[in-house]
């Protein structure tokens, strides 16, 4: 009655009554295992025929027990079979909490392992399943073997149905000795509906123990098993499947002819010693040996089918193999372990048409640059080179002219140059796996950081060592007056080669300690529409290093102040007017702008890290506007002046045709000067023209004179003259033709201008 305290008082009561016990026969695991244990004390063999316990296999434990009931591991190699016919090697197991499940899950391990599979999850639960369950669907759990009662199989498939793991994409192994209809019972403990259980359990695989022999050949007992459970049924009389044990009945029947048939070679092996199996008593253990042997050697067709005992003493038996097809067990197969045959009918169904994959395929993918977005920038960045370049030549051929030497040539030079370093970077900073394996990469991150590094140095650099020079010497008038007559320019070129070299040392470390190398970034999966059984695993390049974000901080630190102070003395100097640094506005304009984008990019750059075009579209286009606004603002207003005003030809010509200096206010007070200029000239063309006919006037009264002198000198002389004047003076004061380009003025012209106006300085000064 699978007591075992009723058993443990029958057994005594046998033992130590007559007559002497040869074998004992328990049924239930629970009994067999007392039974089994206590009987190697009384030497005594005991056979089972209803127990499937794992744990009943144990030799040393159990080291005189025979079982014709299969143990529950028999499910084991016929599920390992199962894996390798379609192709899974990731099992996932759940189990209910009790020794029978958990010595199963113990052997089907081991044997996976042998046969090169893996169990990759394994759950358990003692009676609320619902967590293992969703850790299943967490883990992507997808061929699944269930070991569990039937009343808790219940529970676990309506909290399947719930997590949505049942379908095409998994497949469920379970028990073959559940009743066929175990999931349309009603049952309180869950709240699945009855159609919603049927589409869970919907082709889920099971396998249960052959117990009746499925061939209909005749058994040593000269019956089929057919004909055996005829013979069953008349004499259980009706309603057999309700009598307890029915279903182990061929093996309790197969048990007896098993111990039958010991004894017959028992009986013979001992007559060749001059024993008899009479002489059997508890403490002789030859007998014992020999009846040990002989059922270890059991082979015999019987009407449970093939009847032989593997060496722990279990029955070695066929397995069935079913399949739950449109709500009803379909049997798909056999498999006999003893001989590894499988026999297979090929009437399985799969929802998706094929067996599914035991786990998702995962496919990883690199997220790369858009190749529109780089060749655009490209072509932008390469534009800028080629402009660079042109204001580099435009600066080393005009270096001569004066306005072009008021403005620091050398240092405008370093800031092309620096550009066309910084823009050179736009190239190494959008390559990526697309274009480069990954052996490269690390130079290719070297590549960007070097560029911008001596880049952003030399171009904005030599910007700020201009702005600082100024601010420096102007902004203190009366300490800085003798600092602004000379300006020597090594101390400029010092400054920016300071900077250069801060920055060349800083890279040589970062490089030699912690130099940067490619780093994979994985993003989360995705499933394609597709495929159910792949899945999608982005990933992204990056350049890093180990103390990566120390070594940004530093960098940005340290450009973040020099951006911030050249912010500060461009707005401290936008007042200023020197002739020796002729473009420090357009240089503080240029800071400002390139300012603003790099204190904006840098950080955004770094919050958009993951979204590749968008950082590069950030990044790069920082370093082309900065490059081309420094470029157009600090060139373009030159070539247009050299250029309108053709002022290229010599710095002697330049003096001569502007005479003033080439800031603001020296052209503003150019223009006046010229303005007045023409007033003037204006003003002397017409004195001349009246010059001219007060000469004419002149000469047509001399002659008159001269005629009248010859009649009448005194009287002619007076008439002439208003009286009490005398005699006229010469003419040389009114007109002197010694003193060159001077035109006197007669009298009433000279009351107008004034005799101190006829000074020839003054008036070569006006022709001038």
């Amino acid at each position: 009655q699978c007591d075992p305290g009723q058993a443990t008082k029958y057994l005594y009561e046998l033992l130590y009554n007559d007559p002497i016990k040869i074998i004992l026969m328990p049924g239930c695991s629970s009994v067999s295992t007392l039974v089994a244990e206590a009987a190697r004390m009384w030497n005594l063999i005991v056979l089972s025929y209803g127990s499937s316990s794992p744990a009943l296999s144990n030799r040393q434990r159990f080291p005189t027990f025979f079982r014709t009931h299969p143990s529950a591991t028999l499910h084991n190699p016929t599920r390992v079979q199962l894996f390798k016919k379609w192709g899974w090697t990731k099992i996932a197991t759940i189990q209910q909490t009790t020794e029978v499940f958990t010595s199963t899950l113990d052997d089907l391990d081991q044997r996976v392992k042998e046969a090169g599979l893996e169990i990759t999850f394994r759950q358990s639960f003692f009676s609320d399943p619902a967590a293992p369950v969703r850790n299943l669907k967490r883990q992507d759990a997808r061929i699944i073997v269930g070991l569990f009662y039937e009343t808790e199989a219940r529970k676990v498939f309506c909290e399947v149905y719930k997590e949505k793991l049942y379908g095409k994409k998994y497949v469920w192994f379970l028990i073959g000795w559940y009743a066929d209809n175990w999931f349309r019972i009603k049952d309180p403990a869950i709240n699945c509906t009855e159609a919603e259980m049927a589409e869970a359990v919907e082709g889920h695989v099971t396998t249960e123990i052959v117990m009746l022999n499925p061939e209909n050949t005749r058994s040593i007992s000269n019956m089929t098993s057919q004909e055996f459970i005829e013979k069953l049924q008349k004499r259980l009389g009706k309603n057999p499947e309700e009598t307890g044990g029915f279903q182990e009945a061929p093996l309790a029947y197969d048990a007896i002819w098993a111990l039958a048939l010991a004894l017959n070679k028992t009986s013979a092996e001992l007559v060749k010693k001059g024993l008899r199996l009479e002489d059997f008593n508890y403490n002789n253990k030859n007998i014992t040996d020999e009846i040990y042997r002989a059922l270890n050697s059991s082979a015999f067709e019987g009407v449970s089918g093939h009847v032989v005992f593997d060496a722990s003493g279990s029955r070695m038996a066929w397995t069935l193999i079913e399949q739950l097809q449109g709500g009803v067990y379909k049997k798909i197969g056999y498999y006999d372990s003893t001989k590894d045959n499988l026999s297979w009918y090929n009437n399985d169904k799969w929802i998706g048409g094929a067996p599914p994959a035991d786990y998702t395929k995962v496919i990883t993918t690199f997220r790369f640059l858009s190749q529109k977005l780089f060749i655009s920038v490209s072509v932008l960045a390469s534009l800028g080179i080629l402009l660079a370049i042109i204001c580099l030549a435009f600066n080393i051929y005009n270096g001569h002219v004066r306005y072009i030497q008021n403005s620091q040539p050398y240092l405008n030079n370093m800031t092309a140059v620096g550009c066309t370093l910084a823009l050179a970077a736009v190239f190494p900073l959008g390559l990526d796996g697309y274009h480069i394996g990954p052996g490269l990469f690390p130079f290719v991150c070297q590549a960007r950081l070097w560029l911008l590094g001596l880049g952003f140095s030399l171009a904005y650099g030599s910007m700020f060592t201009k702005i600082w020079w100024v601010h420096t010497v102007f902004t203190k008038k009366e300490e800085k007056k003798e600092k602004r007559k000379t300006l020597e320019p090594w101390k400029l070129y010092a400054t920016v080669g300071l900077l250069v070299g801060l920055d060349v040392v800083t890279l040589i470390i970062w490089q030699i300690v912690d130099p940067l190398h490619r780093t994979i970034e994985e993003f989360t999966k995705e499933e394609p529409k597709t495929d159910t059984d792949v899945s999608i695993l982005p990933q992204l390049e990056h350049c890093s290093s180990t103390k990566m974000n120390t070594w940004l901080g530093i960098f940005y630190g340290f450009k973040g102040l020099l951006l911030l102070l050249g912010i500060f003395l461009a707005y401290e100097t936008k007042s200023v007017s020197t002739e020796k640094i002729n473009d420090h506005r357009a240089v503080g304009m240029a800071i400002y702008n390139v300012a603003v984008l790099c204190l904006i990019t840098a950080p955004v750059t770094m919050i958009l890290s993951s979204q590749q075009d968008a950082a590069f579209a950030f990044a790069s286009l920082a370093v082309v506007f900065s490059s081309y606004i420094t470029l157009v603002v600090l060139f373009v207003p030159k070539m247009r002046r050299l250029i309108t005003r053709g002022e290229w030809q010599s710095e002697q010509q330049d003096t001569m045709k502007t005479g003033s200096s080439t800031n603001n206010n020296e052209e503003e007070k150019s223009r006046l000067l010229e303005k007045e200029n023409r007033e003037l000239e204006k003003i002397i063309a017409e004195k001349e023209e009246r010059v001219s006919e007060l000469r004419q006037q002149l000469q047509d009264r001399q002659q008159l004179r001269s005629r009248r002198r010859s009649s009448n000198p005194s009287r002619e002389a007076d008439n002439h003259f208003a009286p009490g004047l005398g005699a006229a003076p010469a003419p040389a004061p009114f007109y002197q033709p010694n003193l060159p380009l001077v035109r006197c003025l007669v009298s009433e012209q000279a009351d107008k201008l004034g005799r101190g106006n006829c000074d020839g300085s003054r008036v070569h000064l006006l022709y001038k």
